[in-house]
């Protein structure tokens, strides 16, 4: 059973120069709701202990289902003994609602209570932590979750590679990108396959304004998901910030035919309009003597 949707995206913070030299002569796009990759949770499984497994779950059908009357399940499992079972349930409770302060508490006393009993899943019960205290804007906090979840040295493989990906998303968010630039390539060698790692490096990159790198990634991110509208979008504003419009223009409108609706059309079609008032303004002025 997932905690939460797959979608993780980085914040939409300044990070570096690259949007300065953005979109000559276009102005550069504005960071926007899809433009960058912004903070929120990420999917990650839990299993309950056999003698669990079944309450648990009913407890997380429950909360999806209606996450008051999970919040009301989860506490009074709690109540009963449910330990960091329940209290993992009542975080999930509560991010369905989008009360990420209360749901990263939630699962902090989860996390260390599941330390105090030895249980490896305090490793995901963090990272669950960190996924909901990034979604508050608290970057800070998030990296030291993740730190934690790091810590236990339990994750391995892919596992390893998306909390590699959950911390570089932390770090850009608190301004550090040579740190984050590292931690992408930790996640890049541990879940090559994983677009959306290539689709936020693409991003940072750009921002940073390494436009081959970018142009690069967001190559790979392309491959591995050739109908992902964020990544289309992406594509169209590397392709802009390198001066080469018609491309951009190409990629803008593939993301609004992937998903017309939506922030992420919305904010192609506003890098398109800008575009075209670009391309008549140049064209204006080319045609007066």
């Amino acid at each position: 059973m997932t905690i939460f949707p797959a979608v993780l995206l980085l914040a939409a913070t300044q990070v570096g120069p690259a949007d300065a030299n953005a979109l000559p002569p276009l102005p550069a796009p504005a960071p926007a709701e899809a433009d960058v990759p912004k903070p929120g949770p990420r999917a990650s499984g839990f299993t309950a202990p056999l003698a669990d497994e079944a309450r648990f779950d009913a407890c997380m059908d429950t909360a999806t289902d209606d996450p008051k009357t999970g919040i009301v399940a989860a506490n009074e499992w709690l109540i009963a003994g449910g330990g960091y079972f329940a209290r993992h349930c009542l975080g999930f409770a509560y991010s369905k609602e989008g009360r990420w302060a209360a749901a990263a508490d939630a699962f902090v006393d989860a996390a260390r209570d599941a330390e105090l009993a030895r249980d490896k899943r305090a490793a995901n019960l963090w990272t669950q932590a960190g996924n909901a205290m990034l979604a508050t804007g608290d970057a800070d906090k998030a990296l030291t979750y993740f730190d934690a979840a790091l810590a236990q040295g339990v994750a391995q493989g892919l596992l390893l590679g998306e909390l590699h990906l959950d911390r570089a998303r932390a770090l850009v968010v608190a301004g550090q990108t040579d740190a984050a630039e590292i931690a992408l390539a930790e996640a890049h060698k541990l879940a090559p396959e994983d677009p959306l790692a290539w689709l936020l490096s693409a991003t940072l990159a750009r921002r940073l304004g390494k436009l081959e790198r970018a142009q690069a990634d967001i190559d790979i991110a392309a491959r591995l998901a050739p109908r992902d509208p964020e990544v289309a979008l992406e594509a169209g504003n590397i392709a802009a910030s390198a001066g080469k419009y018609d491309v951009a223009r190409r990629n803008w409108t593939q993301a609004i035919e992937i998903r017309p609706e939506g922030p992420i059309a919305r904010t192609a079609r506003g890098h398109l309009s800008e575009l075209d008032r670009a391309e008549a303004e140049t064209a204006e002025t080319t045609a007066k003597p």
